[in-house]
């Protein structure tokens, strides 16, 4: 490969690390043209961007990116490495979760998790699969706060509500009487 190429892929991956808020390193190694197309494709449903470059250009990139240190992330930068750049913290762990559920226990499971950089934190090893498929979205804990938010006012007004047709029923009552 030229050194202009090199220079090009490690310029677009930089961008990628800009643009995107996390991204996962995985190893697909061992899958097959079949689950490799179909795992591009579910990515791409997803608005996950995924990538297979060299683990030396990868590195480049991310000691060219200001402002974090990535150096917890160098270690797993060995073998086969893809990278899922997403905006969505979870979506990748979701994806590679949902791909490696299988009947057969002789298959490999395969997207494997090396690493993730997620919401400004790292995670090594593929223990951190589950973590980080219960991580929220920063849209998901927004949700979640408005609805906390929202929960008293809805008492509230609920409560107005009723009292305001108990009353109304008891005047009505009393003016039926006379």
């Amino acid at each position: 490969m030229k050194k202009e190429d090199k220079s090009a892929i490690i310029e677009q991956l930089s961008k990628y690390l800009q643009e995107y808020d996390n991204f996962y390193l995985t190893d697909i190694e061992a899958l097959n043209a079949a689950k490799t197309s179909s795992l591009r494709r579910a990515c791409f449903k997803k608005e996950i961007k995924l990538m297979v470059v060299k683990n030396t250009l990868f590195k480049k990139a991310l000691e060219k990116s200001e402002g974090t240190d990535y150096s917890p992330l160098y270690e797993t930068l060995v073998g086969n490495t893809a990278i899922m750049f997403s905006n969505v913290a979870n979506a990748p762990a979701r994806l590679i979760k949902e791909f490696t559920q299988t009947k057969n226990k002789n298959e490999i499971l395969k997207p494997q998790l090396k690493a993730a950089y997620v919401q400004e934190s790292f995670y090594v090893g593929a223990e951190n699969l589950d973590a980080l498929f219960n991580v929220k979205s920063k849209e998901e804990m927004l949700g979640d706060l408005i609805a906390l938010l929202q929960s008293p006012a809805k008492n509230l007004v609920s409560a107005l509500q009723s009292g305001g047709q108990t009353i109304h029923g008891i005047l009505k009552t009393l003016e039926e009487r006379k």
